[in-house]
């Protein structure tokens, strides 16, 4: 055997500064990547989506798509041109979608905001139409964008990107338009986009912006961009992936950079009283938003006696677990830049673990709605910081109709973040909710680093310090992302008092070590795309080590060149219940250890159908006994009509007893046009006996400016259905105005 020769040690200077330049090129962004020339114009730009005016001839063109799906790397099966041109106000953006089959383009959506979908994991996904996409990175950060698209239909969507999450702010409303036209070779957009809306630096020389291109070929499922291609590091949320968009001098700076949005409302509820009446109670309130930049990237907003009529009621669902079920916030003024104040784990495919701050703490009570009487919040980006600081100022709850007391609550969130990195950042944040019986607060730190291109590591640490007492969480985690391999490992740690005031807790004293490995197989089939065969498990204890739950799980996940997918898991294991609880509020569940076996079957046809379909099953044999479940889906989409009807069927069967339960639901929608729309939404559970009710009404009359009728019921109790629980109708007209 020989012995290779000891190499020659390094100079400590010379290692010094090797791991200089290794520090400073991880933290340098990348600048590869397509560049675009935007181009001033003096004249106008008439907005009807036709690419004819002679800015666009002389504008240069970006085009050489490629594709990120079915065929990674391949060239576009149809040729894309992009042009940006602006003026004082306005950056525009045109976009010629050529197609050799014009006939053949997929278009049924005519409503705002349903071109963009968030799936069970988070994740944002296109719906079944054809699509063109682009993001906006003004400040260059290359991890925040603005993101806006549109269908042949000129229906449009929008939606924030925060440090490349997938999981998209798809509640974000900017201020802008967009037009589109078909013509003999396919179809083109205009985008219009007022500098107002956006938010960037003041530097006083020409900038660079990231921006980026999608398009989606709905009939063949495939996926194109401009710059992030790649299925590994690629994606339009892949803001560091993104090309470079060249040429803006001279953008305009409001004096003021001032919006103000008030709102009128009258209305009319109806709540029975102890009487079993239910007379009517009439409500006239005003209220409005302010929104001040106070520096580039960084705006203060102000809101006074905000109004959330609008927003669509929850879903009802049956609760088959020991733990509290978690509803998604839908109300505008927590949604923007929501992703800052994000601390803790959202999870996969589970209620989420931990969130140090869950702002449906804030205004919401069981099934009670608490006044919110004030807010502000400042946000946004100071040079390589990203701040989040609020302040939230509730009303008191009680009553004979409210189910739970509630006194005047001020809730205040500090947020911290600062870039590490191309793409990592670590954080700080702070929540203190205080009542006239005490204050909670909480605290805690966190971290996203980027070792490698396809490598994150993750972790947080936070201190909790409420009534029940002081107590800490943490969590670890590895995240590979390549293709075709993915590998996932978790560390997670709660405390057994590690209840916070202001966030969301699953589960208390737990230790729990998880991990997924996953492998995607291209075989060259007709018909078939692809198949991702994973396996993973997980084991959890008690933070003193007691034995708690332990499980494996295989699957698999088949998706055919139609779109279709068929998945399957299987999971094995054991669970070990401490103390017993009722199941549902009304199955007593005894303590005791109990093996575990889940099998899990869902089917859905591909959403470029005009009607699709969706199906998946469920066998789960735990705790002595078993609960089955089975759902149904369907959808159908036309011009103007869109219908979706859903069932679930949950059958539990255990030693103490079982229950049926079956919950209907109707989503039925009209677009007069991409302004006008309405929406009605049914639902009834069997087993409360309940039923729910959700008429809205919504014309967007000027861009971010619109008129809403809203009608809400909700009837059932378990010994008389019919009877009424609440009723309520709003009419409501919001107007924007900016200084």
């Amino acid at each position: 055997m020989n012995t290779p020769a000891p190499s020659a040690p390094i100079p400590p200077r010379v290692g010094t500064v090797l791991l200089l330049a290794l520090i400073a090129a991880a933290a340098a962004p990348e600048e590869g990547g397509p560049r675009l020339l935007a181009v001033r114009t003096s004249g106008p730009v008439h907005l009807d989506g036709r690419l004819d005016e002679p800015c666009w001839r002389l504008a240069p063109v970006a085009s050489g798509f490629r594709q990120r799906d079915p065929r990674e790397g391949e060239p576009a099966s149809e040729d894309t041109q992009v042009r940006v041109v602006y003026d004082k106000d306005t950056l525009y953006v045109g976009i010629l979608a050529l197609d050799r089959e014009p006939d053949q383009l997929i278009a049924r959506l005519l409503e705002r905001d349903r071109l963009l979908t968030q799936d069970a994991g988070n994740v944002a996904r296109f719906a079944g139409d054809d699509v063109v996409a682009f993001t906006l990175d003004p400040f260059h950060d290359h991890r925040d964008a603005f993101l806006f698209a549109v269908n042949p239909n000129g229906a449009e969507a929008d939606a924030l990107v925060t440090d490349e999450s997938q999981t998209l702010n798809l509640d974000w409303r900017g201020i802008w338009r967009v037009a589109t036209a078909r013509t003999r070779n396919g179809w083109s957009a205009e985008f219009a986009i007022p500098f107002r809306s956006l938010r960037y630096a003041d530097t006083g020389r020409e900038q660079v912006w990231g921006f980026d291109v999608e398009r989606i070929v709905r009939r063949r499922n495939e996926d194109t961009l401009w710059s992030a291609w790649s299925r590994a590091e690629g994606g339009l949320n892949r803001v560091s992936r993104a090309g470079h968009l060249e040429g803006l001098s001279g953008l305009p700076r409001s004096a003021f950079n001032i919006e103000v949005k008030p709102y009128g409302l009258g209305g009319a509820a109806w709540q029975p009283d102890l009487a079993g009446q239910a007379p009517a109670s009439g409500e006239w309130r005003a209220g409005g938003d302010a929104k001040w930049e106070v520096q580039p990237g960084l705006v203060l907003d102000a809101t006074v006696r905000p109004d959330f009529s609008q927003v669509e009621a929850d879903d009802q669902v049956v609760n088959l677990t020991r733990f509290e079920l978690f509803f998604p916030e839908k109300r505008d003024f927590f949604l923007e830049n929501a992703g800052i104040f994000d601390l803790g784990t959202r999870g996969s495919y589970e209620t989420p673990p931990f969130l140090l701050f869950f702002s449906r703490r804030i205004g919401i009570q069981g099934e009670d709605e608490v006044p919110v009487l004030a807010g502000v919040r400042l946000s946004g980006r100071a040079g390589r910081q990203t701040i989040g600081l609020m302040d939230v100022y509730t009303g008191e709850l009680s009553g004979p109709g409210a189910t739970v007391e509630e006194p005047r609550t001020n809730f205040g969130v500090m947020r911290w973040k600062r870039d590490v990195g191309e793409r990592g950042y670590v954080g700080a944040m702070l929540t203190d909710r205080r009542t006239s019986a005490g204050a909670a607060t909480d605290g805690g730190v966190d971290a996203s680093l980027w070792p490698a291109s396809r490598l994150n590591l993750q972790g947080f640490m936070v201190r909790t310090a409420d009534g029940s007492g002081a107590d800490w969480a943490a969590r670890a985690s590895a995240e590979y992302s390549a293709d075709p391999v993915y590998l996932f490992a978790e560390y997670l740690r709660i405390g057994p008092q590690a209840q916070t005031g202001m966030g969301f807790v699953t589960r208390t004293d737990l230790r729990r070590a998880s991990w997924k490995a996953q492998y995607t197989f291209r075989p060259r089939i007709p018909g078939l795309r692809q198949i991702a065969a994973y396996v993973g498990g997980k084991v959890q204890a008690r933070t003193n080590g007691e034995s708690q739950d332990g499980n494996g799980f295989a699957g698999a996940s088949v998706l055919l060149d139609s779109g279709d997918v068929l998945t399957a898991t299987h999971v094995r294991g054991y669970t070990v219940l401490d103390g017993g609880f009722r199941l549902s509020d009304r199955i007593p569940i005894a303590p005791g250890r109990s093996d575990l076996t889940d099998t899990e079957v869902s089917l859905s046809s591909s959403p470029k159908r005009a009607l699709s379909a969706s199906a998946s099953a469920s066998l789960l044999g735990l705790w002595n006994g078993s609960e089955r479940s089975w759902t149904l889906g369907g959808s159908a989409q036309g011009a103007h009509l869109s219908l979706g009807l859903s069932y679930t069927r949950s059958e539990a069967s255990f030693p103490a007893g079982g229950f049926v339960a079956n919950v209907a639901g109707l989503r039925l929608g009209w677009a007069f046009s991409t302004r006008l729309s309405a929406q009605t939404f049914l639902q009834h559970d069997d087993l409360d006996r309940r039923f729910v009710g959700n008429f809205r009404f919504r014309f967007i009359y000027r861009p971010g400016s619109d008129l809403y009728f809203v009608y809400d019921e909700e009837r059932g109790e378990p010994g008389d259905p019919q009877a009424l629980i609440s009723r309520g109708a709003v009419l409501k007209l919001s107007y924007v105005a900016r200084f």
